[in-house]
């Protein structure tokens, strides 16, 4: 366990966009994709974090910025002016030469600062919550709760978590390839890839959002072993009114908390 611990850690180090993975055991095998391994469950929530709770983006001049960088601007104003979230979520993980698809699914909510709590459906549900100080995850059915500080050192990478609560802008992350209408324009499908090397093992991200109401539905993630992560939104409500003890942590019975 213990060197499961450390292989982890140094997973977390070198990847841009991880944290915790919710799902599974932390560690990452080298040479797997990272939508396949284990840690996959929370690399597409927190990326999809990154994208639900990003700043204002308006960096371009007005009147150059194309169709596509215009919505994501709308985007990002929409959610940077959130002060709570609550949305449900469904997640596909499509397990390469296997003809598995693994699936979770649950409610996840937002507040700032720095909170947020995932809640999986199903008996052996895994958990995901952040208080403020520190991030929680307890994989399905572990006797064990990993703690990590919520802090530029603790949440490491080159893309700090931080930005999930607005400490950055997506526009110095990802550019618009291509915004493709669906749906008879209902919905847009922002086509995004990494500017430099802030995002390494991500290819591409197809954004789908509202076209009217620049709300997030869809975050799919493209890695470049070939591995691919979906995740859908519904019932997306910003700044419901949530219970003021939603995001606080409470230790199971039987479980141990350590820091990882």
């Amino acid at each position: 366990m213990a060197a499961e611990r450390t292989a982890g850690k140094n997973h977390y180090k070198a990847q841009a966009l991880s944290g915790d993975i919710p799902g599974v055991n932390p560690g990452c095998r080298e040479g797997v994709s990272p939508a396949h391994n284990p840690q996959a469950g929370m690399r597409i929530l927190l990326l999809a974090c990154v994208l639900l709770l990003l700043p204002q983006v308006g960096t371009l001049a007005a009147g150059t910025e194309s169709a596509g960088e215009a919505l994501l601007r709308q985007v990002g104003e929409r959610y940077a002016a959130a002060h709570t979230l609550s949305a449900k979520f469904r997640q596909e993980i499509p397990l390469q030469n296997v003809g598995i698809v693994r699936k979770a699914s649950g409610t996840v909510y937002f507040g700032r600062p720095l909170k947020m709590r995932w809640d999986y459906n199903g008996p052996e549900a895994q958990m995901f919550l952040a208080d403020g100080r520190y991030f929680y995850f307890r994989p399905a059915g572990s006797s064990q709760v990993i703690r990590r500080g919520v802090d530029e050192k603790g949440l490491g990478g080159k893309i700090p978590l931080l930005l999930l609560f607005g400490k950055g802008e997506i526009t110095t992350l990802f550019r618009v390839d291509a915004a493709d209408p669906r749906k008879g324009g209902e919905e847009t499908v922002l086509r995004l890839s990494p500017l430099g090397d802030g995002a390494p093992e991500i290819r591409r991200i197809d954004l789908v959002v509202g076209t009217g109401d620049a709300l997030i539905r869809e975050v799919h993630v493209f890695d470049r072993m070939g591995g691919e992560n979906h995740l859908y939104l519904t019932d997306v409500t910003v700044n419901p009114s949530l219970p003021s003890g939603l995001f606080r942590f409470r230790k199971p019975a039987g479980v141990s908390v350590v820091d990882g």
